[in-house]
């Protein structure tokens, strides 16, 4: 082909696809906007879950209280008053199940609160996963502009009119990328693994709270 071109008198430069560069650009355009949209996400799900998983949101601590104090049937109604102040949190509808079902037998009553305890855990963990998500794709994401950028310049390095310092330049412009996903992803694991550690730690608190308070309702249940 390139002989061909030669004895026809034209440049070996028009093999090369004129369309490279605006295709290259066009890509790595779309890089960078979808790790500015990934940036976003993540910065409004780290501020959303740290402001959800507070724990007086979760476990509002004059209704720990009032369960600590519950030792007899007689003191439920103030438990209850409790619960119905907070009810807006996990531990309140938590407790308020248990109250509401304490005529049952015991087992029955812990069987229907631990499948209201898996669906209040799947809240506190909502939006836990898109975290973990971005962790994974942001320096991908990253690694795929620099290596578009690297296409580019050495694209344009076949040419011959490239010089060392642009060739510099262009590697410092397209490595910009890379640090771009993984100051994403940074930020997003450490907020991830924060974030999953207090649900799974408010998780046993309340799990604790309400074995004891189920045990001070049915003391003559204490073996099962």
């Amino acid at each position: 082909m390139v002989s061909a071109c030669r004895r026809v008198g034209l440049p070996i430069e028009s093999l090369a696809p004129r369309n490279a560069v605006p295709v290259n650009l066009a890509v790595h355009t779309l890089i960078l906007v979808l790790l500015g949209l990934t940036s976003v996400i993540s910065l409004t799900f780290i501020i959303e879950r740290g402001w959800a998983l507070r724990r007086s949101i979760i476990l509002p601590q004059p209704l720990v209280d009032s369960l600590d104090h519950c030792h007899t049937r007689a003191n439920v109604n103030t438990v209850l008053r409790f619960a119905e102040h907070h009810k807006e949190t996990p531990l309140a509808r938590l407790t308020t199940t248990a109250v509401e079902h304490l005529e049952w037998a015991k087992l029955d009553n812990v069987e229907a609160l631990q499948s209201r305890a898996r669906h209040e855990v799947s809240q506190m963990e909502r939006g836990l996963v898109v975290l973990e998500i971005i962790t994974g794709v942001a320096p991908l994401l990253g690694l795929v502009g620099t290596v578009v950028g690297l296409i580019e310049i050495f694209g344009t390095m076949a040419d011959g009119a490239t010089e060392a310092s642009k060739f510099a330049d262009g590697i410092s412009t397209a490595l910009w990328a890379t640090l771009s996903g993984l100051s994403i992803a940074i930020p997003s694991l450490v907020a991830w693994s924060i974030y999953n550690k207090r649900v799974e730690t408010f998780a046993i608190e309340m799990e604790t709270q309400l074995d004891v308070f189920l045990r001070r309702q049915y003391p003559n249940e204490n073996g099962n």
